[in-house]
């Protein structure tokens, strides 16, 4: 096998990516980086072998008539993994090849891909019906009746409403994600928000027959807060707690010190979410059972508001959850 000076060596395993040299189609040196993602022994196998990609051994069929080639590897040491593939010619026949990770960059674009597609789903769906409502009235509005009329009209506003919210909620979102590096500096206390948001919510639940259930620490410490994103966590996560716990079940808001936090947490007693689905409640437009969701009034948004305003607070947000038991949403806020 061709031998790499030391110096070589040492020089590969100070690159904070996976790199290799190679001369010809056969690996000579490698680093721990290019080992943990390729094979423990690499060094001295054929570069198709080792590497195994076509786009990649392409690129590298080019590396004599430039200076350095990139190519884009997708699948690489699994399904989910991107990589940015770089060579460029050295002495003596040889050349080095680097691997960028750029699998984050890739999830966050594909992220940004679900998100328009999803918030154009969303849209349209009441688009369609306010649509075809409208061309309804407009066309045979001389035939219907008061009661259809009036039926219909109730249709189109409710649709209208549900736009709005979706809306709103993506402004909000938007709003939020904007301010994520500038954490809220301002003392608030969280007693009088849980009031105010527990009194927004008295309707609703007087609709589902539940109560509201206070246990909040008299003795509670300010915290370091955005008064305003702070009861809209509160409304979304009383909100939500009321829609998917079973009527006439209560909804318990508690909130206490624990140590250099405040742990607040809502409670409902409905279905619960299965595993599988708790890690990804958070997602945006993301929702467990979207037929009941979409009924309920849900833009499914509000749990992914939820977080990034936990986030922007540099705070921790735990869901727990047991089918057939219900929901407990803990969200921990920094004291002031």
């Amino acid at each position: 096998m061709p031998q790499v000076i030391p110096d070589t060596s040492r020089l590969l395993e100070g690159l904070n990516e996976a790199a290799l040299i190679a001369r010809g189609r056969r690996v000579i040196a490698s680093n721990s980086a290019a080992k943990a993602l390729l094979g423990d022994g690499i060094d001295g196998d054929g570069l198709e072998q080792v590497i195994s990609h076509p786009a990649a051994i392409e690129a590298l069929d080019r590396i004599g008539s430039a200076d350095m080639e990139e190519v884009e590897l997708a699948g690489l040491g699994g399904s989910r993994r991107h990589w940015l593939m770089r060579s460029a010619p050295l002495a003596d026949g040889t050349y080095l090849i680097r691997f960028v990770d750029r699998s984050e960059v890739a999830a966050a674009e594909q992220m940004r891909v679900d998100f328009v597609a999803n918030a154009s789903h969303e849209l349209r769906t009441p688009l369609s019906t306010l649509i075809g409502y409208t061309e309804t009235l407009r066309e045979q509005g001389d035939e219907i009746d008061g009661d259809t009329r009036e039926r219909f009209l109730s249709v189109v506003h409710d649709e209208a409403r549900r736009m709005q919210r979706i809306v709103e909620d993506l402004i909000s979102l938007s709003r939020i994600e904007a301010e994520k590096f500038t954490a809220p500096t301002e003392a608030v206390n969280l007693a009088p928000l849980i009031e105010q948001a527990l009194g927004g919510a008295q309707r609703i639940a007087d609709e589902r027959g539940s109560t509201l259930v206070r246990e909040v620490d008299p003795e509670l410490p300010p915290i370091a807060a955005d008064r305003g994103q702070i009861l809209q966590l509160l409304d979304n996560l009383i909100t939500n707690a009321l829609r998917y716990g079973e009527p006439g079940t209560p909804v318990t808001v508690a909130a206490h010190a624990e140590g250099s936090m405040v742990h607040l947490a809502v409670a409902d007693q409905g279905e619960g979410i299965a595993p599988e689905h708790v890690k990804r409640v958070t997602e945006r437009f993301y929702r467990v059972d979207t037929s009941r969701s979409r009924s309920l009034g849900g833009t499914g948004l509000g749990l992914s508001i939820v977080k990034h305003i936990v986030e922007r607070h540099r705070g921790r947000l735990v869901i727990d959850s047991e089918l057939e038991r219900g929901t407990t949403v803990h969200v921990l806020l920094p004291v002031s």
